[in-house]
């Protein structure tokens, strides 16, 4: 059975018990009228105390929302609303997430999984966010979008802390002694704490630096507060919108063509690793000195390899020949078509276009390929171990570059057309189609009163709806996209880690830039105060310490997790200490 059919089951059994459940309200049982109770005229009256319930109800009356949805003014009542209302945006999360695996299942990565995945992953918490905002009066809305910034600091919290932290315990590997990086599917080491860890790919890194820069517009929203200046907020908010949409946008763009980026890369680093290759083969095979002294290649040494390659003594190296001398390179660190990598080198040398190599060609090439070793960085000592120094610190290097870029094989083509293969492409079309749609409806349709029973908790309970919002809708909104990212990192391999945590540093991007669109554009529109430094601090130091971590080591040892984990109390007593200790709210 599908996973999501008892969702289905339980949400079409939860929806006529909601709408036979009218305003709920209560009367406060107390000891000081006891005339409203029957006596027997014998006994005095005393009211037990545990029927006292003045600290979780309220006499005062609730508004439905939509004029029909259940409410309540209790806590325990509203507690219960919470819960199931939150139930609900999990499904609708699940809903969306399933359909587009789906959708991406028969479609390539194009605008599909670059445009549309990304802005549903987030439309739960952007829905929840518009609601916050728009819902009755200026002064409603300024008290109740509270809940949709604890919403967006929740959310970018919990994903860079206990979700991060969590995938990285579960997804550990031994690590290698000798480059620290994670060995697929093995896990010996049990609970090291410098032995075990994950490593990624560097497209995570540059997943993760994204995420940083995309905390641009927290800084431009904030600066009035900064320099403590009352003029220019609501100019300072427009200008936030206008920039966080200009990358979001930019965003949406990457995504769409980094496939094709993505490609270009791993060729290129290929294409390196082919040139290291056959330098690292030629000066093997060199007798004598590789290079002079001033680091040129030695003539000499040079005209004996050419004579070497050169087959039938023509002075000139045919495709045939340079295909001989790199097939008989064993390249076992990459897989890459023979006749590309010829065409490749033909292309760098052949620089009289006829279709062959001469010696001045073969030479010039040379140069050219030592030049681009040197550019790499490598260090050399003295000129005697000039050579070996040089081209074996650039074989290693693009082994790494290549290994950094992912997998093994290819990047296959992939567009915005049916992939061949899916069985009844047109029925998993429409199954996407629907899911996508029931989960946008479910959101659309139960996100107000969410918003409307974490108010209506906040007010009976005294406790501020940030800390509500902030601690509770993530884990309906992001509940699902949690799950799955910790089972998907217990395959325990590289490929997988590095998919799970550039998802995790993508959702929290798109907080960044669509939901943070969101609350900025009903704050501007309403005309609504700004009034969130320490909300907005603690998603800064979340993002920067997170994302500065991710971005400059794609090995992340099991003692890393510890520090994610303690990020989250540490938001929240943040939060807490600016708010109403120092009273920044």
């Amino acid at each position: 059975m599908p996973a999501h059919k008892p969702h289905l089951r339980f949400f079409l059994l939860l929806l006529p018990i909601l709408f036979l459940v009218s305003a709920v309200n209560s009367r406060l049982i107390s000891s000081s009228h006891p005339s409203d109770l029957i006596s027997d005229g014998v006994h005095s009256l005393r009211t037990p105390p545990y029927l006292l319930l003045d600290p979780l109800s309220s006499e005062e009356s609730c508004e439905q929302t939509y004029g029909f949805m259940p409410c309540t003014s209790t806590a325990l009542g509203n507690l219960f609303l919470i819960i199931v209302y939150g139930y609900l945006m999990f499904l609708a999360a699940t809903y969306l997430s399933n359909g587009s695996e789906l959708l991406l299942e028969i479609l390539g990565p194009g605008i599909v999984g670059g445009l549309f995945l990304p802005m549903l992953g987030a439309l739960p918490d952007a829905m929840l966010i518009l609601v916050s905002g728009l819902s009755g009066s200026t002064a409603t809305a300024q008290s109740q979008v509270s809940v949709g910034m604890g919403l967006l600091a929740g959310s970018t919290v919990m994903l860079l802390t206990f979700i991060w932290g969590s995938c990285i315990v579960v997804g550990k590997c031994d690590l290698r002694d000798t480059d620290h990086v994670a060995i697929n599917g093995k896990n010996t080491r049990g609970f090291s704490l410098t032995g075990s860890g994950v490593s990624t790919d560097i497209w995570t890194c540059y997943a993760a630096r994204i995420m940083v820069i995309s905390v641009l517009p927290f800084i431009i929203v904030q600066l009035p507060q900064i320099l403590n200046s009352t003029s220019g907020r609501h100019l300072a908010v427009l200008i936030a919108l206008i920039i966080s949409l200009s990358m979001l946008i930019s965003y949406c763009l990457y995504q769409v063509f980094q496939p094709w980026i993505q490609r270009r890369r791993l060729e290129f680093a290929k294409h390196k690793h082919v040139i290291s290759g056959i330098l690292k083969h030629l000066r093997e095979r060199s007798l004598g000195r590789f290079l002079t002294e001033d680091g040129r290649p030695n003539r000499d040494v040079m005209e004996k390899l050419f004579h070497a390659i050169d087959e039938d003594n023509n002075k000139k190296l045919s495709a045939s020949e340079l295909k001989a001398l790199i097939l008989g390179i064993r390249f076992e660190e990459i897989d890459f078509d023979r006749d590309d990598a010829v065409d490749k080198v033909m292309k760098d040398f052949d620089t009289s276009l006829d279709n062959s190599i001469d010696l001045d060609e073969f030479i010039s090439g040379i140069s050219k390929w030592i030049e681009e070793a040197k550019r790499s960085g490598a260090v050399v000592a003295d000129s005697g171990s000039r050579t070996i120094k040089l081209i074996d610190h650039f074989h290693v290097q693009t082994r790494r570059e290549h290994a950094l870029l992912g997998p093994e094989d290819p990047v296959e083509e992939q567009s915005d057309e049916v992939v061949e293969g899916v069985e009844n492409p047109r029925w998993i079309s429409i199954k996407a189609v629907l899911m996508l749609l029931l989960g946008t409806i479910i959101a659309a349709a139960f996100a107000d009163p969410l918003v409307d029973a974490v108010d209506n908790f906040s007010n009976a309970t005294s406790i501020p709806t940030f800390f509500i919002s902030f601690i509770a809708l993530p884990l309906a909104t992001n509940a699902s996209e949690a799950v799955s990212a910790i089972i998907f990192a217990t395959r325990k391999t590289v490929r997988t880690a590095s998919l799970t945590f550039s998802e995790l540093y993508g959702a929290v991007t798109m907080n960044n830039l669509l939901c943070l669109s969101v609350f900025l554009a009903i704050v501007y529109v309403r005309g609504l105060t700004w009034d969130f430094s320490s909300e907005v601090l603690v998603i800064f130091i979340v993002c920067i310490v997170m994302g500065a971590f991710a971005s400059f080591r794609s090995t992340f040892p099991l003692w890393t997790s510890s520090v994610a984990y303690l990020l989250y109390p540490f938001s929240l007593a943040l939060v807490y200490v600016l708010d109403y200790v120092f009273g920044w709210s």
